[in-house]
């Protein structure tokens, strides 16, 4: 089945009581036309019947539009002993209709339901004051740490907003990370090249086993093609990366087909990361998931306390796919991994971050430069 647009699992809308008037509020209640109950915070616990994490796949199919009262950006959660890339993070929301075996936030979150905070005028007022106040020459900045960027984008609109604010700032740029393939709201907007359309992307065996209601690889890189005809910058994520029996050829055909869909040069990075996991996720995966194999491989302890692959196994896995990566790329392109050691680096690219400026300025470059 196509899930070019998740959004449509959606089967209910709560609206807390204090944003029933939010203008953004209205607006997602009217494109959505779905049934809408008005709620408070004593509410919230029985949204969605039945204990987390069995009550998630129904509670996937429950919006609750209310207000964010922290911060919206902040740091990315890396760890310290793995090369960061300085990431920062704006948080929309919480959640997302599709559902992934892998899907780290089954661990980190505790609700079923799926959030999106209207108060967007808050955000976009802290937004300018820090950009406005920051020293850097440039912020990468993206949405899609607790939720997927675009999922909701057909009911909330954000998107549009969000390109049009980052088109006028020289000091940031937003990169809008999905797996699915709506990107209507995309087209004709001022970009300025400001704003970089993200997928993550894997081998179409895990594509169909593992990653439920995601967008098809095809439909993935359609999308892309589109967005770049429409001039934004693109960047693509190999993360996680699985092992499987043929995953050599499959990790290599979908290389193909991204760089047979999609110019070159207007990819700014492509990241690897192979699969890792808090050790609470196996449980909730194999109990939620009991069709899938990917928890039951030989794994090691991480420094950052995940499960990862053995090293040898990592290396095997990585260069294959950064070799074959390197067959298509254009020469200014960042190709570099998501939380790993420079041992890694350096046994399969042959440098570590370091010896060209650290990770955070090689993908500044790979966006300055152009």
């Amino acid at each position: 089945m196509s899930w070019i647009d998740p959004s449509l699992y959606l089967k209910q809308i709560y609206v807390e009581k204090s944003s029933a008037e939010h203008e953004l509020t209205r607006a997602i209640i009217d494109r959505a036309g779905l049934p809408v109950s008005i709620v408070d915070e004593t509410d919230y616990a029985s949204l969605v019947s039945g204990l987390y994490p069995a009550n998630l796949s129904h509670g996937k199919q429950s919006l609750l539009l209310c207000r964010n009262r922290s911060e919206f950006l902040k740091e990315c959660p890396a760890t310290r002993e793995y090369r960061c890339c300085d990431y920062q993070v704006i948080n929309i929301g919480t959640g997302c209709p599709m559902d992934c075996v892998y899907c780290i936030l089954q661990a980190y979150l505790n609700n079923p339901y799926l959030t999106f905070f209207v108060n967007s005028a808050d955000l976009f007022h802290e937004l300018k004051e820090k950009l406005d106040n920051s020293v850097s020459p440039l912020l990468r900045i993206g949405t899609g740490e607790f939720t997927d960027s675009m999922a909701l984008d057909r009911l909330t609109h954000l998107s549009r907003d969000l390109v049009d604010f980052f088109g006028k700032r020289k000091n940031a740029v937003l990169e809008l990370k999905t797996k699915c393939a709506y990107v209507d709201n995309l087209e004709g907007l001022q970009h300025n090249g400001r704003t970089i359309l993200a997928w993550s992307l894997n081998s179409e065996e895990i594509v169909r086993t593992q990653e439920i209601r995601a967008a098809r690889l095809d439909e993935r890189l359609e999308a892309a093609a589109k967005c770049a005809s429409w001039g934004y910058p693109l960047a693509f994520h190999f993360d996680p990366i699985i092992s499987y029996p043929g995953w050599q050829q499959g990790y290599k055909k979908t290389i193909r087909k991204l760089f047979a869909a999609v110019p070159a040069e207007a990819i700014r990075w492509i990241s690897l990361g192979g699969f890792r996991y808090l050790p609470k996720l196996k449980q909730i995966g194999t109990s939620r998931f009991p069709h899938s194999d990917i928890y039951y491989h030989e794994f090691i302890e991480g420094l950052d306390r995940k499960q990862r692959y053995f090293r040898p196994h990592r290396v095997q896995l990585y260069k294959e796919i950064y070799e074959e990566i390197m067959c298509f790329a254009d020469t200014s392109t960042c190709i570099y991994f998501c939380m790993e050691s420079d041992e890694i680096w350096y046994e399969v690219m042959g440098f570590i971050p370091a010896d060209r400026g650290g990770l955070p300025l090689m993908l500044d470059n790979s966006i300055l430069l152009k």
